[in-house]
């Protein structure tokens, strides 16, 4: 069923946590000297405060009332300024079930807060307690069970799984609920993608079931003089690496790093090899680790230093190849030279393989037993149905947002630019072609650019004027009240770094200052942007809080995976992705959950969700929906029928299509006939129905009303004769009248009177109505000439051949109206003959190649086939 405006635009809460300090005025209450130290989402703190005192109201002073955020943008809560006032020594007053007085001054508290802004993270004191999901209790049971079957079968090779799970799953802390189960107490975590560190870092040091774990990395375990191999074997240590830095060699001897050296000559329980899409990890590069077997405690480096060096210079080298296109991060250009053969001499009990792309690895790399999925469709499922299985426990998936698909067709001056394929689809990369670097980057179609820019903020007259004629407007991602603050914090995935220079120089450009200067835009590409958190840092800093900032992060590939940041709401896909897991990976960085948990401070269970929907814009709708049909189609294999497969995924990822001045939501049939077709039968048939095919502006209206002949011919169409006699008259007679009202309304200073306010309303009402009917009827006509072309012999290119190449008896058996009558109207403008031309061409071509594909010869196979007499039902009915 499609969504209504409110659920595909809801509204955004804009809470923020503010904390709070107060006391009682009278010192004789028992509470003299201490602080109630709290927190609320309520703008005036006063009244949370009020609200807290219950019934027994006395006299308080507040004394600290600031928002609760660092200046990078993280929160922190009172739970977190009542524990560093603990540990500096003041006193957590104990009344009972309350435990939120503190004995300290009001200076204390504001020097505590201070701190904590200054960057105090509390990073060590384990105090996050929340519990599994049962997805992620489900996926680590079946990996243990998995990797005690291998061992006990005793035949000394390393069992491996794969969890093919979306962003958000959890997999850092599952990981580690994991290596708990299996008593794990060396685990090394390995990524292509540095970046993701900071939640493999997060979750152990601050979630009390990891309480006496170590985690290290390259940085700490050499910036702080911590000697790994000094750890005591019962303490759980998780090492954290990236590929690049154990593939290093020194340069003097190109040997392996004496720092990592300890990383190969111990056996580790558990290997985790994160972000295995990515990079190194293709599908050329499977055996990366020996499969050892489990007593072999010997560590051969010497024997497997040739085979280092050779793996370590083919990613080197896919590196390089990668500057060398101007390409960022994963540049979806295929495989990896790594060989097969290549692996590093690391020994583990068991592998791990984590991946954001949920089908990635399905070919034949894993089987089933070795596998857990976790899908979009299977967390919006389950935060959909939780609250009917779990009526009365938090839902957990609660604050993960929803996702909507907008698709938008250019405008044929903007598609022509570039266009590519059988098809003429809008090629992405070509469009926004661009050379040079830094401030001396400009785009190839720089002129047409500009026009993309003004379309998307509804500033391109053109497009303007015809939307005034149909009365609608649509959706455009910046000009759309509805989506705006969805667009405080947008990605702009673009092509390459020149193109990202580029759009930067444009958009900061005086010109355009006016609008696109209330953002600060990012240039996050190319090698001063810096890699993995280096590159992240400087976005967090911009965003801060994602109040008071507005955002435009431009990147080719970069933070398009493995990175979290709350506040980003959308993304502008404006390159072309033929792979559908980059573009879903990358369509997930919006998807991050942005809530307030415990919002009042008095309910841990409840939370503020501040993103519920998130959008990913397209401007190249065929491709786009390719993508959406592949997606839907392999997350359901399990579902024979694709239609059934892609209806499941359109349940929670709606897919709305901008066309001809109409924005429509597509149900699965027509999602893949565009995708699979192009410009298909369905789309055809939309594109027929599209408002902006007639013209009932007020012009024309009168020209209608002022020929006998016009309106004879006019309600002479199907339909009319249920409309009053004198529909036009009053269509016109109603726009008059409320154009005189807003002419004496303009005379007196936009005052207007009650009664005329009464009285223009009305108007408007009844005019509104009236015209949508007259246009409904119209359009319903409008549907049967692809019916009549597909029947004809004629070769119908314009609106033109359409009147002059026909069978006059058939077109009058199948519109209903004559060629006389319908020549009549298209001279009075009553149908656009432009896009009429544009519909009627489309169709035709779209008709040739399906009929040529069949093995079909137009219209004498149509004989052939006795198919002559009957009509095409392109408007649900059939003649």
């Amino acid at each position: 069923m499609p969504r209504t405006d409110e659920q595909l635009f809801p509204e955004r809460s804009e809470a923020r946590i503010r904390i709070y300090a107060w006391e009682y005025v009278d010192p004789s209450t028992g509470y003299h000297g201490q602080l109630k130290i709290g927190q609320t989402t309520r703008d005036d703190v006063n009244v949370r405060i009020r609200q807290s005192q219950g019934q027994a109201q006395q006299a308080y002073r507040n004394h600290v009332d600031t928002v609760a955020e660092r200046d990078d943008g993280t929160r922190f809560s009172d739970n977190d300024v009542r524990r560093h006032l603990i540990e500096k020594g003041f006193e957590n007053v104990d009344h009972g079930a309350s435990r939120e007085w503190v004995r300290c001054t009001p200076t204390d508290v504001r020097n505590a807060i201070a701190e904590i802004k200054a960057g105090v993270r509390f990073s060590g004191a384990h105090h996050l307690d929340y519990k599994p999901r049962n997805e992620q209790r489900e996926a680590a049971a079946k990996t243990l069970a998995h990797f005690e079957n291998v061992w006990a079968e005793g035949l000394g090779q390393a069992p491996r799984f794969l969890w093919n799970a979306k962003m958000r799953f959890g997999k850092t802390f599952t990981s580690y609920q994991l290596a708990k189960r299996m008593n794990a107490k060396r685990i090394l975590v390995v990524t292509f993608k540095p970046a993701v560190e900071q939640s493999w870092a997060d979750d152990l040091r601050n979630h009390v079931d990891f309480s006496g774990w170590q985690y290290l990395n390259a940085k700490t375990s050499r910036g702080q003089d911590v000697d790994p191999t000094g750890i005591p074997a019962t303490t759980p240590l998780v090492y954290f690496g990236s590929l690049q830095d154990l593939l290093g060699r020194d340069k003097s001897t190109e040997m392996i790093k004496a720092k990592n050296r300890w990383i190969h000559e111990i056996k580790w329980d558990l290997v985790i090899f994160d972000e295995y899409h990515f990079g190194a990890w293709r599908d050329n590069a499977k055996a990366l680790f020996a499969k050892r077997t489990l007593d072999d405690d010997e560590v051969e480096i010497a024997t497997n230093e040739r085979r280092l060096l050779e793996l370590a210079h083919a990613v080197q080298t896919a590196a390089k190849v990668d500057d060398k296109l101007g390409l960022d991060g994963d540049s979806d250009q295929g495989e990896r030279p790594a060989e097969e053969a290549d692996f590093l001499p690391i020994t583990s009990r068991a592998f791990l393989y984590l991946s954001g792309t949920p089908f990635r690895a399905l070919a034949g790399e894993f089987a089933d037993h070795e596998l857990f999925n976790w899908t979009y469709t299977d967390e919006q499922r389950a935060k959909s149905t939780w609250i009917g299985a779990h009526p009365l426990e938090p839902n957990p998936y609660l604050a993960l947002p929803e996702m909507c698909l907008m698709t938008y067709q250019m405008p044929d001056e903007i598609v022509a630019v570039a266009s590519q394929g059988e098809l003429d689809e809008f090629d992405l990369n070509s469009f926004f072609e661009a050379k040079g670097m830094g401030g001396q980057a400009t785009f190839t179609h720089l002129t047409d650019v500009q026009k993309w820019l003004d379309i998307i903020r509804g500033d391109y007259l053109p497009l303007n004027i015809d939307l005034l004629k149909i009365g609608e407007r649509p959706p455009f991602p910046y000009s759309d009240a509805r989506l705006l603050k969805y667009l405080n914090h947008s990605v702009w995935f673009l092509p390459d770094v020149a193109s990202v220079h580029a759009m930067a120089n444009l958009l900061e450009d005086r010109g355009n200052t006016d609008f696109w200067g209330r953002f600060t835009v990012l240039r996050v590409a190319g090698p001063e942007a810096g890699d993995g958190l280096d590159a992240l840092g400087p976005v967090e800093k911009a965003i801060g809080s994602g109040y008071d900032t507005k955002t435009i992060t431009l990147t080719c590939g970069k933070l398009t995976t493995g990175v979290t940041v709350p506040a980003w709401s959308s993304i502008l896909m404006l390159r072309n992705l033929q792979s559908p897991e980059t573009y879903f990976q990358a369509a997930f960085r919006v998807q991050s959950a942005w809530s307030i948990i415990n919002p009042e401070g008095d309910d841990p269970n409840a939370v503020s969700v501040l993103k519920p929907m998130c959008y990913v814009f397209d401007f190249a709708p065929t491709r786009a929906l390719r993508q959406v049909t592949t997606y839907g189609t392999r997350l359901r294999p399990d579902i024979a029928n694709q239609d059934h497969a892609v209806a499941d995924l359109l349940k929670y990822l709606p897919v709305l299509a901008y066309k001809d001045g109409t924005m429509k939501q597509l149900d699965a049939g027509a999602v893949i006939d565009i995708a699979m077709i192009g410009t298909s039968a369905t789309l055809l048939a939309q594109m027929f129905q599209s408002a902006m095919l007639v013209n009932l502006d007020l012009v024309t209206l009168k020209k209608i009303q002022d020929s006998t002949e016009l309106l004879a011919a006019i309600m002479r169409i199907e339909g009319f004769r249920n409309l009053p006699s004198n529909v036009i008259e009053t269509i016109i007679n109603q726009a008059e009248k409320a154009k005189e009202l807003k002419r004496k309304a303009r005379e007196n200073d936009g005052f207007l009177p009650t009664t005329d306010k009464k009285e223009w309303d009305a108007a408007e009402k009844e005019r509104k109505s009236l015209r949508k009917q007259v246009q409904e009827k119209l359009i319903k006509f409008a549907t049967r000439i692809p019916a009549f072309m597909y029947l004809t012999d004629a070769r119908e290119h314009t609106l033109e051949d359409v009147i002059t190449k026909i069978e006059p008896d058939l077109f009058k058996t199948v519109t209903g109206l004559s060629v006389s009558d319908f020549a009549l109207l298209k001279t009075a403008g009553v149908f656009n003959e432009n896009h009429m031309n544009n519909v009627i061409l489309s169709f035709r071509r779209a008709e040739d190649a399906s009929l040529s594909y069949a093995g079909i010869e137009a219209h004498e196979g149509l004989r052939r086939w006795g198919l002559y007499n009957t009509v095409v039902a392109v408007d649900g009915q059939q003649s």
